[in-house]
């Protein structure tokens, strides 16, 4: 190669690597404005208590506000079907639990949206569910509940919260398990179903502790078992479904932060650092702690294997006919 071709050669390579590549040029400046973090579940519960917990920190770390929108309704499929659906730019981001993360999409057979439409971004906690019941209620055990229920069919009320979600999938699990018959009666999510709880309308649903928390406090509302393989750190004295007799009914939930499917890996990877960061902040452990949340990180892979396990898991209910696609 002559030498004048070898220098036009060998400007190009390096105006081509001082050229930002493809990912990079995508968000240069991101973010520019307000994030939007939509929980799809009504205020008050724990996916509410998380998602403003992340969102202050992510606010404090992106410098931009980042606004909480709640938009509840049909086992969160609302408003994970609007994260779906919004543009891919990193200004729309959702609060996921495995109901509207993998349940929904799977039972409505993807007419509202897919599991794909959504890029898992960072696991934030996780937590065992707690089969919670009325203090009007006489069982004080799962295993006096069950007993309750052989005796007598359908006269126990039970809150089926969340129905389309981890919490419904929860109870579907404890009624294979145990073989009894109760009296569902279905609610949006956790929090009107607590409040029912409380007030002595219903007998019992599983929930999160931060959700039965408040009404614990008050009184209005026990814990008779743990949906987990060993007892919670916040309730020692309260045995695991398992220890009541009751086998397979295991139920852990879990929350992370997903954005719209083709969102730029640059903002993702970000995303996920800033989350991780939060949750090594004393503040924020404590505070998740207190709610008998445990703290989680790891990167986006980690969190969509997460998230495949359980679709795995709920194609194996629909199949056995646990789960029942609408």
């Amino acid at each position: 190669m002559d030498p004048q071709r070898r220098r036009s050669v060998a400007s190009l390579a390096a105006l081509a690597l001082a050229m930002p590549g493809p990912a990079a040029a995508q968000s240069p400046d991101w973010p520019a404005r307000p994030i939007r973090l939509v929980v799809p579940f009504a205020p008050g519960a724990a996916n509410d208590i998380i998602g403003r917990l992340v969102a202050g920190r992510l606010a404090d770390a992106l410098r931009q506000p980042v606004t909480v929108e709640n938009r509840p309704g049909a086992g969160g499929s609302v408003g994970a079907g609007a994260v779906a659906r919004a543009a891919p730019d990193g200004y729309t981001l959702g609060l996921m639990n495995p109901g509207p993360g993998v349940l929904t999409p799977l039972l409505t057979q993807g007419r509202l949206y897919k599991v794909e439409d959504l890029d898992p971004v960072a696991l934030v906690c996780t937590a065992p569910l707690l089969l919670v019941a009325s203090t009007r209620f006489a069982p004080n055990t799962a295993g006096e509940l069950v007993e309750l229920a052989r005796a007598q069919p359908k006269k126990v009320v039970f809150a089926s919260a969340d129905a389309g979600g981890i919490v419904g999938v929860a109870m579907l699990l404890f009624l294979a398990a145990t073989g009894i018959e109760v009296n569902a009666v279905p609610y949006s999510g956790s929090a009107p179903a607590m409040t029912d709880l409380a007030g002595g309308h219903v007998d019992a649903t599983f929930a999160s502790y931060a959700s039965a928390l408040p009404h614990l406090k008050s009184g209005r509302a026990k814990v008779i078992g743990v949906a987990a393989p060993r007892r919670t750190a916040s309730l020692p004295a309260v045995p695991t479904l398992a220890e009541s007799g009751i086998r397979d009914a295991e139920t852990v939930a879990w929350w992370g932060i997903s954005a719209p499917a083709g969102t730029p890996r640059p903002i993702v990877e970000r995303l996920n650092r800033e989350v991780n960061r939060a949750l090594e902040l004393p503040e924020v452990r404590q505070r998740l702690e207190q709610l008998d949340l445990e703290p989680a990180s790891g990167s986006p892979e980690e969190f969509r294997a997460m998230v495949r396990a359980d679709a795995a898991r709920a194609a194996r209910l629909i199949a056995a006919g646990l789960l029942k696609p609408e």
